[in-house]
């Protein structure tokens, strides 16, 4: 008896020091996967944003390991989405106008708000297309749209569409253009009415029209002509993880995530 219980103390050390190896395991196991298992970041976009906001959000995820999931639309209807209790981190709007519509309504932190991006508006054909107009005052617009339309994004309500409104009126050709304009719900489906030939001209952002090899740019309306074209950015207050949002907006200021906007041609603002 004491030869077996000397061997039964002999081995306890080791069987301790397995069933500890064994606990620690399985403690350590779940806070593994809570770290490499983040929740993503929000980001309500203007939907002009969505080729250079993809690339800097894949540079984001890269370097960070945290991802960011883009909603694209009109920043109307982000707007009001927000408005309504839609799930979001971050607003990236096309005008201060929407932007401001969301502050009004204390859904954004103002601390975190500022002026990210700049850009400017073009007169699109597609690619295809032989026509040449100079934009200035009174410019002969109708007349090379014949019976076609004018793709434009809602002139009421998309930044984009309030900006050609602007322009157009301020150049004094919006009379003999309004009943030839089609609307779309955003800038980026006013720029597929031209890529695909439903229509012969079209007012969007230079950067759209970079984004698209079916269009071309035939003209670039002067900054004068309609209210500065300005992206305000700012986290929501109802931002289930603030911190995460800001760590973005911060990538967001650095080089490397102003790169990606840069390159599809929008101004940087400081």
């Amino acid at each position: 008896m004491p030869m077996l219980a000397g061997r039964i103390r002999s081995r306890s050390p080791f069987k301790m020091v397995a069933a500890w190896t064994l606990a620690l395991a399985l403690l350590s196991a779940p806070a593994v996967a809570q770290k490499t298992e983040t929740t993503p970041t929000t980001v309500f976009a203007a939907a002009s944003l969505k080729t250079a906001l993809d690339a800097a959000s894949a540079d984001y995820q890269k370097s960070t390991g945290n991802k960011i999931v883009a909603s694209y639309a009109g920043s109307s209807a982000l707007a009001k989405q927000i408005e309504q209790g839609a799930p979001a981190d971050i607003f990236i709007s096309a005008d201060l106008d929407w932007m401001d519509y969301v502050a009004k309504a204390k859904l954004i932190n103002d601390e975190t708000r500022f002026n990210l991006l700049g850009n400017r508006l073009v007169l699109i054909a597609p690619q295809s297309s032989t026509a040449s107009l100079k934009i200035e005052p009174g410019f002969k617009l109708a007349e090379a749209l014949g019976d076609g339309r004018l793709a434009v994004a809602d002139v009421k309500s998309v930044p984009a569409g309030k900006y050609g409104l602007a322009a157009l009126k301020k150049l004094g050709v919006w009379d003999a253009v309004e009943a030839k304009i089609a609307q779309a719900e955003n800038v980026r489906a006013a720029l597929a009415l031209v890529a695909q030939g439903e229509a012969p001209f079209g007012i969007v952002y230079e950067t759209d029209a970079k984004a698209e090899p079916k269009v071309k740019i035939v003209g670039v309306f002067p900054e004068d002509t309609h209210p500065p074209i300005i992206y305000p950015i700012a986290v929501l207050a109802t931002s289930k993880d603030s911190d995460s949002a800001k760590a973005f907006i911060a990538f967001m200021k650095s080089p490397e995530g102003q790169a990606a906007f840069a390159k599809q041609g929008f101004t940087i603002l400081k």
